[in-house]
């Protein structure tokens, strides 16, 4: 990023990690609302696999 300063970078480092954590949050989201695990019930760890890797795969592809 010849030419701009320091700040411009970390300003686009930090709007670009707002971005991220948006599209994780709303994968979350998205996910809890379609495969709702109970109430009071505890997930099972495949299940939690589940959930993270469905999320992060989401959060790959909001990017482009």
């Amino acid at each position: 990023m010849a030419g701009r300063g320091a700040t411009t970078f970390q300003k686009r480092q930090k709007e670009q990690q707002r971005k991220e954590k948006r599209a994780e949050k709303l994968a979350r989201r998205a996910e809890r609302k379609n495969n709702p695990i109970g109430g009071n019930e505890i997930a099972r760890p495949d299940e939690v696999r589940e959930l993270i890797t469905d999320s992060d795969e989401h959060a790959d592809r909001s990017q482009f």
